[in-house]
């Protein structure tokens, strides 16, 4: 199947990443306005996202794009499809912004409806999920416009920053594959 490499939005467009976004991607990774929202929040280094190409990309568990402005192809993050599932056709969602001015304008909820329509027309998925921190209302109010339903909460899941936090689960179906239950 061939892949889109763009996603034409109003003020953003997504293109796939590629080897070469390498450094931009461990820098933005290592901010720790962004590293605060993952659950997984080890130090990234250029090595590794290397070997995440290689044993990640490019047998297809992932798809990833960089997050453009269209006003002047400045790079500002990530969004991604992870754990690829073909056989049950879902995938586990992410973003991330890397630039601090970029937060908050909306630019995240943009690239969520992209990157989910191109899940659901390009990837034929059924089913996308997302994990989210409790305590990101932000975040969760951001893939709240993007379409995604919270599906349940694992209570003191994970523990970050020395106490237990509580892991959001949301999920979207496509649309034109929901069941009327």
């Amino acid at each position: 199947m061939e892949q889109k490499d763009k996603l034409e939005g109003e003020k953003v467009y997504l293109r796939l990443m590629t080897q070469e976004d390498t450094d931009l991607i461990v820098l933005w990774r290592n901010e720790d306005f962004v590293r605060e929202n993952f659950i997984y929040r080890k130090p990234f280094t250029r090595e590794g996202h290397l070997e995440w190409i290689r044993t990640q990309i490019v047998p297809g568990h992932v798809v990833q794009f960089v997050i453009c402005l269209k006003e002047d192809d400045m790079p500002v993050g990530s969004v991604y499809f992870r754990d690829i599932d073909r056989e049950h056709r879902k995938a586990e969602y992410g973003i991330f912004i890397g630039v601090k001015e970029a937060l908050g304008i909306g630019i995240g909820t943009e690239a969520a409806r992209l990157a989910v329509r191109y899940a659901f027309e390009e990837l034929k998925l059924h089913r996308i999920m997302l994990r989210v921190l409790a305590n990101n209302p932000r975040a969760k109010r951001s893939y709240e416009k993007a379409g995604f339903v919270e599906e349940g909460r694992f209570r003191d899941d994970v523990y970050l920053d020395g106490q237990f936090q509580d892991v959001i689960f949301m999920g979207m179906i496509n649309p034109k594959e929901r069941r009327n239950v």
